[in-house]
């Protein structure tokens, strides 16, 4: 059964870290709508001015955050000791479990282009081991012909699984660069929760309609089990984004989201005393 559209979304644009200027597609006011998923950012800038002070040390816990760049480089550093870059074409998958403090510090490019995503954990895994990790471009699994590529972060297309699987949520992620009137199809659980967004060209999300949607778009779909997408004179690139659902109770409280007020007044507590951070024995 073919999934209808529910809505589109144009989202708002926002300012997050130290002034970071960004477009939020959707967020903390979309919770029902969006589960597993709870957040996505957008960064489209050629003015340094916009990113340049970045996103300074910060905790998050209960949550996985997926930083995907198509262009643009970002520096950053973690509680672990972990340090490095995320630069074109590149992912950072990060699962915060029990907590991790982290920074993200943006470099001057020509282009800054990509998506932080944040998904829900869920309760049994939210005060699980932190786990970090950088996809670069030769890590992420490419599918193409002479009508599309696409970047699978995760799930699976065409009988090839992306670098990140995860067994509660099942996240699908696939960035798709589609040629002039050409058509993409694509198969998924009912029961999932699916959303496209498209962030250059134009193209159809209904294909039973003439309705071809602008730049940047969210694309929200009722329940079914087939995508299609389609375009016309123009090419397009979206991400098709799917995730099963928790259906959990969601507590958030900025860059932490647990179960209960009271997980997030034990998070406070502990970010206050120094021990937010646990160690292996306390995680065994």
């Amino acid at each position: 059964m073919l999934r209808k559209v529910k809505k589109y979304l144009k989202g708002n644009l926002s300012q997050d870290g130290a002034g970071v200027k960004l477009r939020r597609m959707f967020g903390y006011h979309d919770l029902n709508e969006f589960d597993p998923f709870l957040l996505l950012d957008f960064f489209d800038s050629t003015d340094p001015a916009d990113y340049l002070k970045g996103f300074p040390w910060h905790p998050h816990r209960g949550i996985e955050t997926i930083t995907y760049l198509i262009e643009g480089e970002i520096d950053h550093g973690d509680s672990l000791g972990n340090k490095g870059a995320i630069k074109s074409g590149q992912c950072q998958w990060m699962k915060a479990g029990s907590g991790i403090i982290h920074q993200e510090l943006p470099q001057e490019s020509n282009l800054m282009l990509g998506v932080q995503v944040w998904l829900n954990l869920a309760a049994d895994d939210k005060m699980s081991k932190p786990e970090y990790g950088d996809l670069s471009a030769d890590k992420i699994t490419t599918y193409q012909d002479s009508k599309k590529t696409v970047h699978i972060l995760a799930g699976e297309f065409a009988n090839q699984k992306g670098p990140i699987q995860r067994e509660k949520t099942n996240p699908t992620f696939l960035d798709v660069e589609l040629t002039a009137e050409s058509e993409f199809n694509y198969q998924l659980p009912a029961e999932q929760q699916v959303f496209a967004f498209l962030i250059r060209g134009k193209a159809n999300f209904e294909v039973n309609s003439e309705k071809f949607v602008e730049k940047p778009t969210i694309v929200l779909y009722e329940s079914g089990t087939e995508i299609k997408v389609k375009t016309a004179e123009e090419k397009a690139r979206f991400f098709l984004i799917a995730g099963q659902k928790l259906a959990e109770p969601v507590a958030w409280g900025g860059p932490i989201v647990m179960n209960s007020r009271e997980e997030l007044v034990i998070a406070s507590r502990e970010l206050d005393n120094n021990s937010f951070i646990k160690t292996e024995a306390e995680l065994d």
